[in-house]
């Protein structure tokens, strides 16, 4: 029996144990927590929408619904020359290897005096404890933004999405509170056009939410630093906040970058259109971690983006043990699709490469996004049934 080792509990390496678990292999799967965090619903955290329990998932539990291995420690180094894993408490030898880490951020000064909602679990948490703590005082400023990595030109590892939903659900959320005039919130980024990677069409309209949810925007002003309360950028002026939110692009995982693995400039994994890693027959490397070539100068890395890989590499696993011919290829599949939630609605963004759109949805878009999140959670627990590219 074959063992096939997966690193990572996020989206891909949760959906490739599920892939290959209807196969009679030894599956395992190391995560460094023991829960599966849904982060595109996290947004709701800080404004009171969601628990911190409602979009986690209980690893142990999948692991018992698709009969795989869960083990939960932190990898320490990957020995690709004699096929080994070396954990905090142990060592592991595999057959096949599907490495999806995600990624580090690249750190910026100052950064201790931001939070994510992107980064750590628990940063959710301490982000509604800060607004919490804003709403009984009356009034504050709040700053969400997110950067980029100069040595990424692909720009994939930019997360944009969940800054725009953070600010249009913080606008709605102190709208009902009665308190929206007495609250500044500021939207910054370095680059000229934050956001075009989604399209023209959905570019042009990002003026119209900020307007709508009355969002100050500091754009094409690179930070220099982070103060505990201000963000100063590269010419010395000064952004106040009692709040900043700072999604930072990302950067190649250290383990990746301590073992002799091939990387680019970035430090994210070289992988093929099989999303085999390059010169390393038995290694795979999905989502987060992994650089995506081949694709749309636009492509970005998304939730389902990492599923659609993990579905590409468990297929290609699973065909190369059985010996059958037939591969199949992450690149056609690569698009931008969202919905782009801002508590009172949202918006459904396409891009392909034949088109790009974007769909207004007041009210509806809202519900739709909440049906996606309890599709999701409920489906990965066999509690109802997955619907076929989904």
């Amino acid at each position: 029996m074959k063992n096939i080792l997966i690193l990572g509990g996020g989206f891909a390496g949760v959906e490739t144990a599920i892939k290959l678990s209807k196969y009679k292999y030894n599956i395992t799967l190391v995560s460094d927590r023991s829960f599966l965090f849904i982060y595109p619903i996290s947004i709701w955290i800080p404004v009171k929408k969601k628990k911190f329990s409602d979009v986690s998932i209980d690893l142990n539990l999948l692991a018992k619904k698709h009969g795989f291995n869960l083990i939960i420690d932190r990898v320490k180094k990957i020995d690709n020359n004699n096929n080994t894993v070396i954990l905090d408490h142990k060592e592991i030898i595999y057959d096949y290897l599907v490495i999806a880490l995600g990624m580090h951020k690249l750190k910026l000064k100052g950064m201790e005096h931001t939070h994510s909602i992107c980064g750590k679990p628990e940063e959710a948490l301490k982000i509604e404890s800060i607004l919490d703590n804003l709403v009984k005082k009356g009034k504050g400023s709040i700053a969400i933004g997110f950067g980029g990595n100069p040595k990424d030109p692909t720009a994939t590892a930019v997360r944009g999405g969940p800054a725009f939903e953070l600010l249009f659900n913080f606008s709605h959320y102190l709208k009902k509170k009665g308190l929206r005039d007495k609250f500044d919130i500021n939207f910054f980024a370095p680059m000229k056009e934050p956001g075009r990677r989604m399209g023209e069409k959905p570019y042009k309209k990002m003026d119209v939410f900020f307007k709508h949810y009355n969002i100050k925007t500091y754009i094409g002003k690179k930070i220099n630093h982070f103060e505990e309360n201000a963000i100063v950028f590269e010419d010395n002026s000064r952004l106040e906040s009692d709040l900043t939110i700072y999604i930072s692009a990302g950067s190649g995982h250290q383990v990746i970058l301590d073992s002799e693995l091939p990387v680019n400039e970035a430090g994210f994994i070289k992988i093929n259109e099989l999303c085999r890693v390059q010169n390393n027959r038995n290694i795979f490397a999905i989502g987060d971690i992994a650089a995506i070539n081949g694709g749309p100068e636009w492509a970005a890395k998304q939730g389902h983006i990492a599923e659609v890989m993990a579905d590409a590499a468990a297929y290609n696993i699973h065909n190369e043990i059985q010996g059958i011919g037939k591969r199949k290829s992450y690149w056609e599949h690569l698009n931008i699709i969202c919905v782009m939630d801002s508590g009172d609605g949202a918006a459904l963004i396409k891009r392909t490469n034949k088109s790009e759109f974007i769909l207004p949805l007041p009210i509806l878009g809202h519900w739709m996004k909440k049906a996606w999140g309890f599709y999701y959670k409920n489906s990965k627990l066999k509690r109802i049934p997955r619907i076929p590219g989904m």
